[in-house]
């Protein structure tokens, strides 16, 4: 099948990412509506407040003319009787300034117009001055309790002064003397002119906040797809970067077009000066290029943030900061000249701080009734003038479109400098480099933070492997690099692939972290054939699954090279090519859980490039093979975990892959048949924790421990090799007599006759059946043995015998406990083993048999050891699971005397002796 490929393949990847993006969106209603039409509920909050400003301006005095304002508060003058300190006959009040009409009218109104009861004018007395009232005090004690004194200043102005009566010493100060005052607002004429207006008060931050949805939701998206994978995924496929982004741009953008139309329009139709005086077109350019601003700073930030529930605390902190520059930008800084060039343009990359000022223009060119707003022909003008003229709505327009495109390629640089789910990235300077222009070698990736001083990388010092295949494959691998030999039937040549990852010293605010090199695969020589399944086997951290990414491009390799149909994974050509013909079956299923099984197949079709004619047939049938066809249109977040990984078997078989890498495929027949079937015309490489399935599925398997290929060959071979023998298993007819001793005296003759002629006693008995473990060197008695073993078979009573090797789940731990035991000799690490007797040794960890110190008799020269029984944790690591009873130790075996206990500085009441390791 021939693939698409420049122009054609960027158009084709660019139509399904989009139809994606689209899919997605539909799918998600919810926070689609919201980005689209919250702009009606904001519009309508706005209106709300305006209408009851309006009614509470209606209701106000504030807009009326004020003559007599009505008196707010006023307690009555009580009846002088009332008082508690009084003398009869009393008056109410005296006052001064009798020789003016204006005074004497004042005073006969207080009267009148006294809460409660007007005040009789023979309780009232009246004087021409202050002095004549302090005369009249001092003759007439406690008769009064004050007096008001009035002095008409001229035509406009009359002065007052209250007095209280203090002619009795005695009385001045007591607490329950007092006056009462009375306050109203001073005459006024109407206010003149429009008032506050709800929008220019609201608006700027509920426009800010509109915006942020888009923002945020976006920001969220591109998160969750580098979180999940799906964007290493689609890369794994061959996207271009540069179908990836436009798409999301585009489908962004349109958004944003109806978002901030709806939004225009929900202004006019609630009858807004502001959207009805300013041009439709100068309103919504503003909004537009506003939130297109938006969408590249969500792109930038994207690179930054690996999860998705961090997208909503970064969008809430990017508001925030906007709402308080928004508050600064209220002041009119820095758009004056009273401010720098330079400022205003550093000023103006941030989104937010442009916008504000394009709406404090427009809200200003609204703000009276007679103003006519700014219409399109106007949108270069400024208030102050062209000679002063540092701010108008088209030089605004010109920021956005600047800083659009300025966040923009910040995000396309950020992409490809900040470290993937991977850990790798390009180099700061890789625009540089002629190769990234060129399309030839401009793929070279590193690996750490931006932030960090990574360290030279020590190279992998080569071993010369101590398995006899493994020794006969990298020969064989070398010499036919050697002598430029391609071999037809070889799929794969791997050619001393190394990876390590280099030593970092990452700089912080108070101090310095340092990680050394890890050395995660150590020069891997091998051949893997075409219409071959090649199973690689391995504990946690052997260098399996960075073996695969190396292949598959998802990391750079260190050292060496792979050759996959021809094409070197260090090349960029390479590497394109290599995408085209590979298919990838991650660990975990890389799915969008909105997205139907056809949907999913579809567009990663699209992505590899096969022809649009033929994506529907190749999808159907896909489906078809992992039997997916009744649920081809049910979401695959409603998939059973069975479900998601056919999909994803079905996903990596795409475009007819020569070669299909897959991580740990669920344990499921129909699964297995899918990969036996897949077998023709491909490569495959699998890896898996699952001894059945790769005891079924493997033509070869490669056991990897410590970064190193530790053992290579077929299954059975592997199981001769490494197995700890032959498994024979014994049945017996059921006994007529009596049960009791059934597994005990009446089986004794087999386990004699086992015991004479191999050495072996049984690894599991009981009344039906006995199981016995033969060692490899006794291969040769074994023909001889067996027949002579079923010519007995109704002496011993015996219904069935078999025969068969160790399992591979035996293989794969003998495997790994070597390694972990040549690693743990080689940097020391020891654990304990606490012995039924009591003793503890200290061993190394992957220690098979350990010899007890000082156990050596006249009977026995060799001394006592015991079998340790190893397994793998959760986590991969070995640990012990008991020992066996003590036994002799072989003759023929060297012994190495221990260091003594003070040697190994042991410490404490309990000390342990260093164990024997014996290699039998």
């Amino acid at each position: 099948m021939i693939l698409q490929q420049g122009l054609p393949l960027l158009y084709q990847q660019f139509t399904a990412l989009f139809k994606k993006n689209l899919l997605l969106s539909w799918r998600n209603k919810r926070s689609t509506c919201l980005q689209l039409f919250s702009s009606f509920f904001f519009i309508l909050v706005i209106f709300c407040i305006e209408e009851a400003m309006k009614a509470s301006e209606a209701s106000s005095s504030a807009y009326k003319n004020v003559t007599d304002p009505t008196l707010l508060f006023s307690p009555p003058i009580l009846p002088c009787e009332d008082k508690f300190f009084v003398k009869l006959p009393c008056y109410d009040f005296v006052w001064s300034g009798n020789n003016s009409r204006r005074v004497t009218e004042i005073v006969s109104a207080i009267m009148a117009n006294n809460p409660g009861r007007p005040i009789p004018t023979n309780k009232v007395q009246s004087f021409k001055g202050p002095e004549e009232v302090d005369a009249w005090f001092m003759s007439h004690p406690l008769q009064v309790p004050g007096a008001l004194h009035f002095v008409e200043r001229n035509a406009t102005v009359i002065s007052y002064g209250v007095q209280t009566n203090s002619s009795s010493e005695e009385k001045r100060g007591h607490p329950k003397f007092g006056w009462g005052f009375g306050f109203k607002e001073f005459a006024r004429p109407a206010i003149i002119g429009k008032t506050i207006s709800a929008l220019k008060v609201m608006g700027p931050i509920f426009f800010l906040a509109f915006s942020m949805f888009g923002f945020v939701l976006q920001l969220g998206s591109l998160v969750t797809e580098k979180e999940l994978k799906l964007r290493q995924a689609m890369t794994m496929m061959g996207v271009f970067d540069t179908a990836y982004w436009l798409s999301w741009l585009i489908w962004e953008g349109l958004l944003t077009f109806v978002s901030s139309l709806f939004l225009v329009l929900f202004g006019m139709m609630f009858q807004f000066d502001f959207f009805l005086k300013n041009s439709f077109f100068v309103v919504f350019l503003l909004f537009l290029l506003f939130q297109f601003n938006m969408i590249s700073l969500a792109f930038v930030l994207s690179s930054f943030i690996s999860k998705s529930s961090s997208a909503t605390t970064v969008g809430f902190l990017v508001f925030l900061i906007s709402f308080i520059l928004q508050i600064v930008s209220a002041t009119g800084f820095p758009y004056s000249s009273a401010y720098s060039a330079s400022r205003r343009a550093i000023w103006s990359l941030f989104p937010p701080n442009t916008f504000s000022a394009g709406l404090k223009l427009l809200l200003d060119a609204t703000s009276t009734p007679e103003s006519s707003g700014i219409s399109w022909s106007e949108r270069a003008v400024c208030e102050g003038g062209m000679s002063t003229c540092v701010i108008s709505v088209d030089i605004i327009y010109q920021w956005q479109v600047g800083s659009f495109l300025f966040w923009f390629v910040l995000a396309m640089y950020f992409d490809n400098i900040i470290p993937n789910a991977s850990g790798v990235r390009k180099p700061i300077f890789y625009f540089l480099t002629p190769g990234y222009w060129t399309g030839k070698g401009g793929n070279k990736m590193e690996e750490g933070s931006i932030f960090s001083c990574i360290g030279s990388v020590p190279p992998v010092e080569h071993v010369a492997s101590e398995d006899q295949d493994v020794l006969e494959e990298e020969t064989l691998v070398k010499q036919q690099a050697m002598d430029g030999i391609v071999d037809p039937n070889i799929a794969v040549q791997i050619h001393g692939l190394a990876k390590t990852y280099p030593g970092t010293t990452k700089l912080g605010c108070c101090k310095c972290t340092k990680t050394s090199p890890f050395h995660a695969v150590k020069g891997l020589w091998m051949n893997i054939a075409k219409d071959q399944l090649f199973c690689m086997l391995g504990p946690n951290g052997a260098g399996k699954t960075t073996s695969i990414s190396c292949l598959t491009g998802i990391n750079p390799i260190t050292g060496g090279d792979a050759l996959i149909y021809g094409d070197s994974v260090r090349s960029s050509v390479g590497m394109s090519n290599i995408r085209k013909m590979i298919g990838v079956c991650p660990q975990f299923d890389i799915l969008w859980d909105a997205l139907s099984s056809e949907e999913h197949l579809h567009l990663f079709a699209s992505i590899k490039g096969l022809p649009p004619p033929s994506i529907n047939s190749t999808a159907e049938k896909l489906l078809a093979d992992v039997k997916l066809t009744g649920a081809s249109k049910v979401r695959a977040g409603s998939y059973s975990g069975g479900m998601k990984r056919r999909l994803s078997v079905a996903v990596a078989l795409i475009g007819d892959p020569k070669l299909t890498t897959g991580m740990d495929p669920i344990t499921r027949r129909h699964v297995w048949d899918i990969i036996q079937e897949s077998k023709k015309g491909r490569a495959i490489i699998l890896t898996t924790h699952s001894m059945e399935e790769a005891d079924i599925l493997s033509d070869r398997i490669g056991i990897m421990a410590k970064g190193r290929l530790r053992c290579i060959g077929t299954s059975i071979r592997l199981k001769s090799r490494f197995g700890t023998g032959f498994v024979a298993t014994v049945s017996f007819t059921e006994s007529k007599k009596d049960n009791s001793n059934a597994s005990g005296d009446s089986h004794e003759p087999v386990k004699r006759f086992f015991n004479e002629h191999l050495k072996v006693e049984p690894a599991d008995e009981n009344k039906a059946f006995m199981t016995f473990v033969i060692p490899h060197d006794k291969e040769k008695l074994l023909t001889g043995f067996f027949e002579e073993l079923e010519n007995r078979e109704s002496e011993f009573g015996i219904s069935d015998i078999q025969l068969g090797l160790a399992t591979l789940e035996e293989v794969f731990l003998n495997i790994a406990r070597r390694a972990e035991l040549e690693n743990a000799t080689t940097e020391g690490i020891m654990v304990t083993l606490d012995l039924v007797s009591g003793i503890s040794l200290e061993i190394p960890v992957g220690a098979r048999f350990v010899g007890i110190p000082d156990t050596e008799s006249a009977e026995n020269p060799s001394g006592v050891m015991v079998e340790v029984y190893w397994q793998q944790d959760g986590s991969g690591s070995m640990c012990i699971t008991g020992h066996s009873s003590e036994m002799r130790i072989p003759q023929n075996v060297l012994v190495t005397r221990p260091p003594s206990p003070n040697a190994l500085g042991h410490k404490g009441l309990r000390q342990a002796v260093r164990g024997i390791v014996i290699d039998l």
